[in-house]
C-alpha cells in the first residue's frame, strides 16, 4: 500500500511526537516520583533530629512532636527490637525487626507496612542510633505519595493520546500547507503539452529545496524545449533534402518515359537518376550516422593504423573533385607509427573535411590536410583558402543542416550534414571538433582524437 506523502508526513511527524511524548512523560513520572521521595527523606531527617534531641532531654514521645498519627508516627527501640515507646496509634509490634537494626551505625532509610488505626500503610521509616542502647524510627506514610503518582499517571494516559491526536491533526495542516507548492506546479505540468514547452512552472519564493526543485525543472523543460526544436528543425532539413532528389528523381524518369527516346537519351537519363539515387544514398547514410550518434550507438572499432596512408587514400579520393574545383590538395602528416584508431570513421572525417574544404575554396585555391601527435592524441587540421566561416555562423557549424549565408549554400553542391557528421565521430572517438578562421585567410577545422 502506498501512501501519500502528506500521509506519509504526518504519520512520520505523529510517530515522533508520541516517542518524544512518552519519553517526557516516563522522564516527568520518574522525576516526580524521586522528588516526592526525596521530600518524604527530607521529612524525616527533620522529624527525626527534632525527636532525638526530645529525648536526650528525656522526654517522652507526645503527640505534640509528630504530625497526624496515620501520617507520621516514631518509635524507640531498644537494639534487640523490643518497643521502648511509639507514637499514639501504631500497635504495640516495633515497626523494624531485630534483624534489620543489626549493625546500625548510621542512619538508614526503610520500606515497609506498618499498623496504624487499624489499618495497612505503607511507609517510609528512618531508622537512626540515640545511644548504645536505643534506637529512635520516625516514619511517614507514603498514600499520599502514591495518589499523587496514580493521578499524574493518569493525567498522562489520557493526556498523552489526546496531545498526539493534535500533533497528527497540525501534522496534516503543515504538511498540507508546506506540500500546496508541489500540488501547483504538478497541476502546471499535468497542463503542459510537447506541443507548447514554453510554460514554465511556477516558482515559490521561499528560496528552500521547493524552489530550487521547480528551477530545475523549468531548466529541464528549457532543454527539453530546445532539444524538440532542434528534432524538428532536423525532421524539415532532411525533408527538404530528401525531397529535391527525389523530385529530381522522378522527373527524369518521366522524361523517359514520357516519349520514344534514343538509347543515348536513355543512358543519360538512367545516369542522371543513377546519380539522384547516389545522392540519395548518400544521405541516408549520413542521417543514419547522427541518428546512432545522437542515441549513443555510434560504435568504434580501434585497431593500429598508419594515419599518412589513411589520409594520402583519401586525399587520391578526392582529387577528381579538387580537380573540378581547380584547387590543390597539399599535406602535411608528421606522424611516424601506427596509432589506435577506427579506420572507416577516421576516413569518413577527412573524406568530409575535404569535401566541405574543397567545395568553398576559390579557383587556384589550396586546401591543406596536416596531422600531428600532441599529449598523445592526434591533431588532424584541414584548412583552405576560401572566404572562411561567418562570425555568426561559428557557434552552430557543427549542427545539422547547419550553412552559412550565400557562399556556403545548398547550391554548393552539400546537405549541410558534413561537419555535423565529423563533430559526431569525433565524440565518438572520445575527441573534440572546432572550427575556426585562420588569421591569413579562410577557414579551418580542427579535429583531435585520442590515440590511446
Amino acid at each position: 500500500m502506498h501512501l501519500p506523502i502528506r500521509a506519509r508526513l504526518t504519520l512520520a511527524f505523529t510517530a515522533m511526537m508520541a516517542v518524544v511524548l512518552a519519553a517526557a512523560g516516563v522522564f516527568l513520572f520518574l522525576r516526580f516520583r524521586s522528588d516526592l521521595l526525596q521530600a518524604v527523606d527530607a521529612g524525616l531527617r527533620s522529624r527525626g533530629q527534632t525527636i532525638v534531641g526530645e529525648l536526650k532531654r528525656s522526654a517522652p514521645l507526645t503527640a505534640g512532636i509528630l504530625i497526624e498519627t496515620d501520617e507520621a508516627f516514631a518509635q524507640v527501640l531498644g537494639t534487640d527490637g523490643a518497643v521502648i515507646d511509639s507514637s499514639p496509634g501504631l500497635a504495640d509490634q516495633p515497626v523494624l525487626a531485630a534483624a534489620d537494626l543489626e549493625g546500625l551505625h548510621e542512619p538508614r532509610f526503610f520500606d515497609v507496612t506498618v499498623r496504624a488505626a487499624n489499618d495497612l500503610v505503607p511507609a517510609r521509616v528512618l531508622a537512626a542510633r540515640i545511644d548504645e542502647r536505643s534506637i529512635v524510627v520516625v516514619g511517614a506514610s507514603l498514600e499520599d505519595r502514591r495518589e499523587a503518582l496514580a493521578r499524574l499517571a493518569r493525567t498522562l494516559a489520557l493526556g498523552g493520546p489526546v496531545t498526539v491526536a493534535l500533533a497528527a491533526g497540525v501534522g496534516w495542516l503543515v504538511a498540507g500547507f508546506a506540500l500546496r507548492p508541489v500540488d501547483s506546479m504538478r497541476s502546471q505540468a499535468a497542463a503542459l503539452s510537447a506541443d507548447d514547452l514554453t510554460q514554465r512552472l511556477p516558482v515559490p519564493e521561499t528560496r528552500d529545496e521547493l524552489a530550487r526543485l521547480a528551477e530545475t525543472l523549468n531548466e529541464m523543460l528549457g532543454r527539453l524545449g530546445a532539444a524538440l526544436d532542434r528534432e524538428r528543425r532536423f525532421v524539415a532539413d532532411a525533408s527538404h533534402e530528401l525531397r529535391t532528389p527525389l523530385a529530381n528523381l522522378k522527373a527524369e524518369l518521366e522524361l523517359a518515359l514520357g516519349r520514344s527516346r534514343t538509347e543515348a537519351e536513355l543512358l543519360e537519363a538512367l545516369r542522371s537518376a543513377g546519380e539522384e539515387t547516389d545522392r540519395l544514398v548518400r544521405l541516408a547514410e549520413d542521417l543514419l550516422v547522427l541518428a546512432r550518434a545522437g542515441k549513443h550507438r555510434l560504435e568504434v572499432a580501434r585497431e593500429p593504423v598508419h594515419v599518412g596512408e589513411l589520409i594520402a587514400r583519401e586525399i587520391a579520393t578526392f582529387t577528381p573533385l579538387a580537380g573540378r574545383y581547380r584547387c590543390t590538395i597539399y599535406t602535411d602528416v608528421l606522424v611516424d607509427g601506427p596509432l589506435a584508431l577506427d579506420p572507416d570513421r577516421f576516413r569518413q572525417i577527412v573524406g568530409n573535411l575535404l569535401d566541405n574544404a574543397i567545395r568553398h575554396s576559390p579557383e587556384g585555391a589550396r586546401v591543406t590536410v596536416g596531422a600531428r601527435v600532441d599529449e598523445r592524441a592526434l591533431v588532424l587540421e584541414v584548412s583552405d583558402e576560401g572566404e572562411g566561416f561567418p562570425p555568426a555562423f561559428l557557434p552552430h557549424a557543427f549542427e545539422p543542416f547547419a550553412r552559412a549565408e550565400a557562399s556556403r549554400s545548398r547550391q554548393a553542391g552539400g546537405t549541410g550534414l558534413g561537419l555535423a557528421i565529423v563533430h559526431a565521430l569525433a565524440q565518438a572517438h572520445g575527441g573534440t571538433a572546432t572550427a575556426r578562421n585562420r588569421p591569413e585567410g579562410g577557414a579551418q577545422v580542427v579535429v583531435t582524437l585520442p590515440s590511446s
